[in-house]
């Protein structure tokens, strides 16, 4: 799996980071991914960041 972020659109919410902890973290100084390819085991997390991201900055493809 692939995970990308449009630092651009994000705004940091931290609802990725509350539905994906693993791969997701908001700091002082913006978005950060931890992970950029998470392995399959997060499928279900990442699909609900993806579609939980209020600015839809987010992509997973497998």
């Amino acid at each position: 799996m692939k995970v990308s972020v449009d630092l651009d659109t994000c705004d940091g919410n931290g609802v990725c980071m509350s539905l994906c902890h693993e791969v997701f973290e908001v700091r002082e100084d913006g978005l950060h991914v931890l992970q950029e390819e998470p392995g399959s085991q997060l499928r279900r997390e990442l699909k609900a960041a993806e579609v939980s991201c209020p600015t839809q900055a987010i992509t997973v493809k497998d």
